[in-house]
């Protein structure tokens, strides 16, 4: 038998039409269009504000689609309430009063049209409805219930004209201080049996042993890692907050694995342009991969308010994707979508998720800023797989890991020479090589990172990493002077801050040029800011903040920040050497001379001078200042 691959997809259908519509047209066929014409208009309008779109409108009729229940619900009330106020205006016997039905259900969307069971559920809420009136159906009142306030009767359980199972329907008003939903007489009798059966089987299940309850209790409870066993819980942010899961690869192809880690920093990287969002960056949510957390939990640590989550399985081509978003305050599931496609629709998939978090989150952007924020400029789905290794090999921040990446990156430059990331990428290796000492041609190294930052931001003038990378070659190279220097790079990593303001690393990096720079209140402001972007408060964060609070001199900030990144890293050099400038600093002459004698236990072969030549800091004065409390806590100056 041959078979379609039809393009499904969950919809929230509101269907509307007119209450004697007949009767008007032959009382007066000519002020009834004019009538009907004037209200269809302000009907798409009131549609349009709550970001849905009419499907079609024959006759009488209009049929609109939102992403959101909420929303469709919300622009039922709207419909009606502006229809009335219009409705005054006219003679009693031309009064146009409209039924609205609305549903939430698959649907076969071709072109711009849609299909189905979703669509004729709806349609058959409407003819329930009274003039004036809106029903909807049990799957779209699940969705609503505790969203907001409003007036509520439940129907009962209704036998609906070419729709084989019995449907839930309840008739909605407006009503601010509207409580639950009231039963209807007729129903109450089929509803006391079914909650009797319902507190049978809660009787029946309290009755079950306790070794049972408890073993059900700790395979819900969140079992945290080292990674978050040291966040505390955070304040919600006044604007929208969200943390996306990594997405679970359900299969046991390694491929999808890749697929699903690339998924979710995609969606991670494309929310972070948006200037009205808080998003956590995926070095924190992904300490929540391999464990079964509790949302509320995760929430708490992470201090946002929503949870993306979702999973990936494979069937021979096809990819299903489900995914869900989650109110975490409130335990509410906003949406949850399934999702069948090919790989090849990977990049399209991608764009719909992000637009209906949006739409979520009631974030609205014009076309062109979603363009933008959507933006990744390569359909090549080898090169994007290439990328996404080369990311997870260079962030082991290892020699050998470095040299992995680069051939991830040159392999995904060749399969798409004309994407921007690879060549960033590659930027980013050259520029860590040289600064951690891997090669023997720092200079060469610097020049090829600065060529191929500039050669992403010719390919990708709108995206943030070309710029990120050439704010931090800027500093490392010898020319033009000092000061320019300086000048270059913070103006690099604004005009990157400005295109991504919710990444973490875009917003670190121009918090560690600040300080050097010279403003070093801003720096550690920022670098806060970098911390809330990444509650686990990745080492090298640490590290970072601690020195620009040396810079500032705020010593007992230095300390604490020290201390705490010496437990989580005993062995690493930095909190040692900031611990022995800031001990000399305060007074404290033999702490800074147990500290430095642990540097040298690190690396024998330390010294101020070449300390200072990689610190990179642009006032003479707090370079100065920065070396004679290293030299005075017993630090040598130049080679033993």
């Amino acid at each position: 038998m041959e078979t379609m691959d039809f393009n499904r997809k969950l919809s929230a259908i509101l269907s509307a039409d007119v209450q004697g519509y007949s009767r008007l047209m032959r009382s007066d066929e000519g002020a009834t269009v004019l009538t009907l014409t004037k209200y269809q208009a302000l009907i798409t309008k009131i549609v349009r504000d709550y970001q849905g779109r009419v499907v079609d409108s024959p006759g009488d009729n209009i049929l609109a689609e939102f992403a959101s229940v909420v929303h469709a619900v919300q622009c039922g009330f709207d419909i009606q309430s502006s229809l009335q106020t219009e409705n005054e205006k006219l003679h009693e016997d031309r009064k146009m009063e409209f039924r609205i039905g609305i549903n939430l259900g698959d649907v076969i969307q071709d072109g711009n049209r849609i299909y189905g069971d979703g669509v004729n559920v709806a349609a058959r809420m409407e003819s329930l409805a009274e003039p004036g009136g809106i029903c909807v159906s049990g799957s779209a009142y699940d969705q609503i219930e505790n969203k907001f306030a409003f007036g509520c009767e439940y129907l009962g359980e209704q036998t609906v004209k070419n729709i084989p199972t019995p449907i839930r329907v309840y008739r909605l008003k407006r009503d601010e201080a509207g409580q639950g939903c009231k039963i209807s007489t007729e129903d109450k009798k089929s509803l006391n049996y079914r909650t009797i059966f319902i507190l049978v089987c809660i009787l029946i299940f309290i009755a079950g042993s306790y070794f049972g309850w408890s073993i059900y209790r700790d395979s819900k409870t969140e079992q945290v890692d080292s990674s978050t066993a040291n966040l505390t819980t955070l304040p919600l942010p006044e604007k929208p907050s969200i943390a996306v899961l990594p997405f679970k690869n359900l299969s046991t192809n390694e491929k999808d694995s890749l697929i699903a880690r690339g998924l979710t920093e995609d969606i991670i990287a494309a929310l972070s342009k948006v200037q009205e969002l808080l998003v956590i960056a995926s070095a924190s949510s992904s300490a929540y991969a391999a464990n079964s957390v509790k949302i509320s939990q995760v929430s708490k640590e992470l201090g946002v308010r929503y949870i993306l989550d979702g999973s990936i399985q494979r069937s021979d081509e096809r990819l299903r994707f489900i995914v869900q978003l989650v109110d975490a305050t409130s335990g509410q599931q906003l949406w949850t979508e399934k999702f069948d496609r090919t790989v090849d629709d990977l990049f399209v998939l991608q764009d719909e998720l992000v637009r209906r978090i949006l739409v979520e989150l009631q974030v609205k952007l014009t076309a062109g800023e979603f363009a933008r924020v959507a933006s990744r400029k390569t359909q090549n789905l080898d090169a994007w797989l290439l990328f996404s290794q080369g990311l997870h090999e260079g962030f082991k921040f290892t020699r050998e890991g470095m040299s992995n990446a680069r051939k991830h990156f040159e392999k995904a430059r060749e399969k798409d020479p004309n994407w921007a990331r690879p060549l960033v990428g590659l930027s980013w290796v050259y520029w860590n090589e040289s600064r951690s000492g891997w090669t023997d041609s720092r200079d060469v190294w610097i020049r090829k990172g600065i060529e191929l930052a500039e050669k992403a931001v010719e390919l990708a003038p709108e995206e943030p990493g070309g710029y990120q990378m050439l704010g931090m070659l800027a500093l490392s190279t010898k020319s033009p002077g000092r000061s320019k220097r300086y000048d270059r790079a913070i103006a690099y990593r604004e005009k990157a801050l400005a295109l991504a303001p919710n990444d973490f690393l875009v917003v670190w990096g121009y918090g560690s040029v600040l300080y050097k720079a010279g403003q070093a209140e801003q720096g550690i402001e920022t670098l806060k800011r970098a911390i809330r972007l990444n509650p686990s408060k990745p080492i090298g964060l640490s590290w970072t903040l601690a020195e620009a609070q040396l810079v500032a001199k705020r010593y007992n900030d230095v300390i604490e920040t020290s201390i705490n990144s010496i437990e989580r890293k005993p062995d690493a050099i930095y909190p040692h050497v900031f611990l022995t400038a800031a001990y000399s600093a305060v007074g404290r002459l033999e702490a800074a001379q147990i500290e430095a004698d642990k540097v040298l236990q690190i690396d024998p072969k330390f010294t101020v001078t070449a300390w200072m030549r990689s610190r990179l800091l642009k006032n003479l004065e707090d370079e100065e200042t920065y070396a004679n409390l290293l030299l005075k806590g017993g630090l040598p100056e130049n080679p033993l």
